[in-house]
Parts: C-alpha cells; sequence; structure tokens
C-alpha cells in the first residue's frame, strides 16, 4: 500500500509532537515540566459549562447547518460590532471546528497552485504547511528581536508578487507575542490598495493583551482593509475552551463564504451542535470577568519569566505584548534550537519548542499558560542547562 503523495508535503506539528513526548516521558515516572503546549491552564468558565448542559437537556443535539447555528453566528457579529466597530450580516460567517479548521478550509477554498501567501516569520507552525498542503507557496518575511518580530510596510512592499494572493497576519503572534499597532495595520493596508490581495488576520489571541494596551483588528483600520480581509478567530486561548473546537472567520467576500461551506459541508459539515449554544455567553461577553482575571494571571508570570530569562548569561527575551509566549532568544548559546530542545527534555526535564519549528533559528518557544511554581521552577532548570551547555 502506498500513502498518498499530498502527504509528503505535510510536517507533523513539532509542538505536538514534543506535547505528546512531554505526556510520555511523565507517564513513565520523569519529572518533566512542559511548556511546550498552547494551552491556557484554566478551566472553561462555569457559565459556558452550563449552556453547553442547557443545550443538550434541550434537546439540541442534531446536525445543524453548516455553517452554524443564526444565534450562533449573531452572537459573532454582536462581538465583532461591539468590540470592533466592525458591520457583518449573517451570510459572512462561517464557523468551524477549531481556528486551525478555519484556516485549511480557508487555504482549500482559496489557493491554486502556484498562488504565493506572505507569512511574517517567526510564525506558527501550521500556517506554511497548511499552504504547502493546499499547494500553494509559502513567502517568508523575517523578523527579529530588533523589529519586535513585526515586518514594516516596506518588507510587504518587497515581497509581494504577481504571484501574491494573501498576506497572513497574526496579532497577536505565535510565537513571539507581537502585537500590530494601528498605526503599522494603516501603513500595511496602504501598500495593499489597488491590488487583489487578501488579508487573513489571525486574532486568536487578542484578548490576551497586555500593559493596558489596545487591541486593533485588522478589517477595522480602513474600508478598504475592511473589504479585503477575512478575520479568523475562535475562543480556545481567551476563555480557556481549547477541547470544545471552536472557530469562525467573518468576511464580506461571499464567494469564499460559500466556497468554505461548500468544502466544510462535504468534511466535517457543522461544528458539534452543544459547542455552538456554549459559544454564545462566551461572544456576547459573559465570560469577560474570568477573561481579564485570566490575563491578570498570564502578565504575572509574563514579567516574572521575562526578568529570570533576561538575567540568564547569553539569553535575551523581548517582552511580548500578548499571548501566552515568550521567544527566547539563544544565539549566544547555540545555532541549533533542536538539538539544543532535546537535550534540555532529557536531562533536565524541561519541554519547549524549538525556534526552527516556527522558522527561527536560535530561539525557543516558551508558554506561560502553567502556574507561576512550575514556571520559576522550569526557568532554574534552564538556567542550569545552559550554564554547563
Amino acid at each position: 500500500m502506498k500513502i498518498a503523495q499530498r502527504m509528503e508535503k505535510l510536517s507533523p506539528s513539532v509542538t505536538m509532537a514534543i506535547t505528546a513526548l512531554g505526556r510520555e516521558l511523565k507517564a513513565q515516572g520523569r519529572d518533566i515540566l512542559s511548556f511546550s503546549a498552547g494551552e491556557p491552564d484554566f478551566d472553561t468558565p462555569d457559565i459556558i459549562k452550563k449552556a453547553a448542559i442547557k443545550a443538550i437537556n434541550d434537546g439540541k443535539t442534531k446536525y445543524t447547518s453548516v455553517e452554524g447555528i443564526t444565534e450562533t453566528k449573531q452572537a459573532i457579529i454582536n462581538k465583532l460590532k461591539r468590540d470592533h466597530g466592525l458591520e457583518y450580516k449573517l451570510e459572512h460567517i462561517v464557523i468551524s471546528n477549531g481556528a486551525k479548521h478555519s484556516l485549511f478550509n480557508l487555504f482549500q477554498s482559496l489557493i491554486n497552485k502556484g498562488d504565493e501567501v506572505i507569512i511574517p516569520a517567526p510564525c506558527w507552525v501550521t500556517y506554511p504547511e497548511q499552504v504547502k498542503f493546499s499547494d500553494g507557496v509559502p513567502v517568508f518575511i523575517e523578523t527579529d528581536d530588533s523589529t519586535k518580530f513585526k515586518i514594516t510596510a516596506e518588507q510587504l512592499k518587497k515581497a509581494i508578487t504577481p504571484k501574491t494572493k494573501a498576506l497572513l497576519l497574526n496579532s497577536p503572534s505565535n510565537p513571539t507575542g507581537a502585537v500590530y499597532s494601528k498605526k503599522e495595520l494603516e501603513e500595511i493596508g496602504k501598500v495593499l490598495e489597488g491590488t487583489d490581495i487578501i488579508v487573513l488576520s489571525d486574532e486568536m489571541y487578542e484578548k490576551i493583551i497586555y500593559d493596558g494596551s489596545q487591541f486593533t483588528a485588522a478589517a477595522q483600520v480602513s474600508e478598504d482593509m475592511f473589504e479585503r480581509t477575512v478575520t479568523i478567530n475562535g475562543l480556545s486561548k481567551a476563555v480557556a475552551m481549547t477541547g470544545w473546537r471552536f472557530g469562525y472567520i467573518a468576511t464580506p467576500k461571499i464567494k469564499i463564504v460559500k466556497a468554505m461551506i461548500k468544502f466544510q459541508g462535504q468534511v466535517t459539515s457543522n461544528v458539534n451542535t452543544m459547542t455552538q449554544y456554549a459559544a454564545i455567553p462566551a461572544l456576547e461577553g459573559k465570560a469577560d470577568k474570568s477573561i481579564a482575571t485570566m490575563r491578570d494571571k498570564f502578565e504575572e508570570r509574563r514579567d516574572i519569566a521575562v526578568k529570570a530569562f533576561n538575567a540568564i548569561k547569553g539569553v535575551s527575551c523581548v517582552v511580548p505584548k500578548g499571548s501566552f509566549y515568550l521567544f527566547v532568544n539563544i544565539k549566544e548559546v547555540t545555532d541549533n534550537s533542536i538539538k539544543f530542545c532535546e537535550q534540555l527534555l532529557e536531562e533536565e526535564g524541561v519541554a519547549v519548542v524549538p525556534g526552527l519549528a516556527f522558522g527561527a533559528e536560535g530561539y525557543f518557544r516558551f508558554s506561560f499558560a502553567t502556574d507561576l511554581e512550575s514556571i520559576e521552577k522550569g526557568i532554574k532548570r534552564i538556567k542550569k542547562f545552559i550554564e554547563k551547555y
């Protein structure tokens, strides 16, 4: 038996692999501290659980329309209007099984062979893999500590070719925590004026933003950006609903919406019905107090972790403005992040993700979505490991 050739385009997720290995070693009795997974250590708020239980008890357990129930789509529309002043209609929304699924449906519906998708790097490991699987070509714009991991309008202008189909923005960013300001997004938007380039704006971490900063959605900076933007979002990170699998897109581009519904209809059909009902109170802001509590805890952990890493000789760390990751610079220590992370896990029992997985050698990603005691203990182990490396 031969596996389909298309599978050769797809690399396994490094973050998932390291997380799984850490769990396996822990099951074997090893003392493992894992900072590899992008998953909040908080439980889903009770108001969301109760909405799911009510849906089950009310018999709302049947198929729904592929793109989602009207009540949940309307809650998404209201949320985007309330948070960003954006006006969408029911036919502009598609609900999928997590934002990762939304992205896959988007690329499958949008990309023709050879189409280029511009991706700022470092980037989430899934972006280039899904582009390649869809016969597209990922085009990376490299960033680093000096630019706080953000691209400039000038870099974007140079990266555009006649084959450019889309620009993929992720703010706040996984893995760097970079957040684009309104001015920076306006400058990016000006570069795109007069083109047919679509902006895919992954805003999964929009609620996890620090220092009293204001998040700006890509679609809100101008009418032109609104018309060309597909907003991708979900509830996994901000509302601790990782296992519930709820993601969505919003765009006025009806052709994209129809194509995604057609594709999803042949793959998964609707998102599970109970999750759709559970999402409504989260989208309506009824879990905002829980979100604020989580964000405050994340910010406290961020500050402590950044200070601890920057105190280690040969290590530096830009303060992330959002998400719950540190992208730690170890270029003075090693030029092989994969080997470094493998040895760190084997010798010290600490799981982090090599920067190379995100397209940036000389770094590792450290998730601080875990308790403070584990963070402090883990950084002490990393310091010990580096001192003898």
